[in-house]
């Protein structure tokens, strides 16, 4: 890191292991007694450094395989299985193959058909799920596809020997085909709404050399690195890397050059972690005028930083993209209609459908909360085009809506700022109000 680098030999012996982690082929298997006795270390210090490294996303563990060296960049596509998740999705075990489960596969299909008219179907990458078809299995495998054998069969010792040649999997599980295809499709749709979830490890890599000072460091060393990197603010560590303060050029000011930053330094800083999501991060920098957030694992070590005109870049750019996956809100949201009044104000107007149903029969209260709430982000969208945060809301429900029913929601803006967002939101049916709201959201502005 700028202003605390280090070369290889000042290196730790827990970051010299980090290193060595980092740089594994993807796929390598690794255990801390193998790596204790490669490295020359304690079986604690590996075991450490094993753990650190799956939470910054470079290993994962996984049930019935071990902890494997993973492509962290895989997150830029959600949607692709590894043959090692799906083992996990279908609970079910490895045959044979071992060496191709984290290969990602990117179409399954479903062999209820004949032999000949299969294999159109199937290519490199793909995965073919059957039942007890010793000749289907081979076939597969032949043409670069994995297999998953459903209704807990196996297959002969000649495709398992075969399947580890090609080093692609064959698995088998107790589920039947329907059952295991729909477990596979929604691990899939849980992926394609996790892709929308924009979290902090999208914008942060935690080999980037982020700008940092020890508590020791004087205010002359703060100076040095300003010049060096043009920035102003410094998150400030102590010797074990863990983040203490976060240090300004308005806290040095007046100083002399040999004072030390642990005596100017704002200490307990907000920081995050990888998985914090950019709307809370977002949320957070906004309505405290924080400026650089600290990244740090769960030992409160620094990994990174992340700046908060770059945390808002990503937000409008994540603005732009069309909901994915079938998310509750979007299931209950799809629904309902838009237009405008002669006011220019947004109505919508919808069916209460039995899915909403509470235990009374009527819609639930919480979905007439949720789709209030949705109203209102829609009219706050439409109003500036920027990202809004609910701060309060207070919900009054004054008459049950029955099931059937034709329903409209009506919000109203009562007071808008450059920050903050005032709006009452009513539900009627048939002219009658049936669920009121008031609302106060927070602008989530770059300016």
């Amino acid at each position: 890191m700028a202003g605390a680098e280090s070369t290889e030999g000042e290196l730790t012996k827990h970051e010299q292991l980090l290193l060595y982690i980092r740089e594994l082929p993807v796929g390598t298997r690794i255990s801390v007694r193998q790596m204790a006795k490669e490295r020359e270390v304690s079986e604690g210090t590996a075991y450490r450094a094993l753990k650190e490294a799956e939470q910054l996303g470079y290993v994962n563990t996984k049930e019935r395989i071990g902890t494997v060296r993973v492509d962290k960049k895989r997150r830029n596509r959600p949607e692709q299985l590894t043959f090692a998740e799906v083992l996990e999705i279908v609970q079910g075990n490895l045959l044979g193959g071992e060496e191709g489960l984290e290969k990602t596969l990117h179409k399954f299909v479903i062999g209820a058909m004949e032999l000949d008219e299969m294999m159109g179907y199937i290519d490199a990458g793909s995965l073919l799920i059957v039942g007890n078809r010793e000749n289907a299995h081979r076939v597969a495998l032949e043409h670069g596809a994995g297999v998953l054998v459903t209704g807990g069969f196996g297959t002969s010792e000649d495709v398992k020997a075969f399947a580890d040649e090609k080093q692609l999997p064959i698995l088998t599980c107790r589920h039947d085909t329907f059952t295991v295809a729909s477990m596979i499709n929604r691990a899939m749709f849980d992926r394609l709404i996790k892709r929308k979830i924009m979290v902090i490890a999208d914008l942060v890599e935690p080999t980037a050399k982020t700008g940092a000072l020890r508590q020791s460091a004087t205010v002359a060393d703060f100076l040095k690195l300003s010049a060096e990197t043009g920035f102003m603010r410094f998150p400030v560590t102590d010797e074990w890397n863990r983040v203490v303060g976060m240090i300004t050029s308005k806290d040095v000011v007046g100083s002399p050059s040999s004072q030390t930053l642990d005596k100017l330094m704002t200490r307990r800083p907000m920081t995050v972690t990888m998985g914090t999501p950019l709307a809370s991060a977002a949320h957070r920098m906004v309505s405290e005028g924080i400026e650089l957030l600290p990244v740090v694992d769960r030992q409160r070590k620094l990994v990174g930083v992340v700046s908060r005109a770059e945390v808002l870049r990503s937000m409008q750019f994540a603005g732009k993209h069309p909901q994915l996956g079938e998310t509750f809100d979007a299931l209950m949201w799809g629904g309902f209609s838009e237009r405008r009044d002669e006011d220019n104000r947004l109505i919508f107007a919808g069916l209460a459908t039995p899915q909403m149903a509470g235990p009374l029969g009527t819609v639930s209260e919480g979905v007439l909360t949720a789709l209030m709430q949705q109203a209102a982000a829609k009219t706050a969208d439409d109003l500036r085009k920027r990202e809004h945060v609910l701060q309060n809301m207070t919900t009054y429900f004054l008459r049950t809506v029955p099931i059937d029913a034709s329903i409209t929601i009506v919000p109203s803006i009562i007071e808008a700022s450059r920050r903050h967002l005032m709006m009452e939101v009513q539900v009627l049916q048939d002219g009658d109000v049936m669920a009121r709201a008031m609302l106060t959201a927070q602008t989530i502005d770059a300016l």
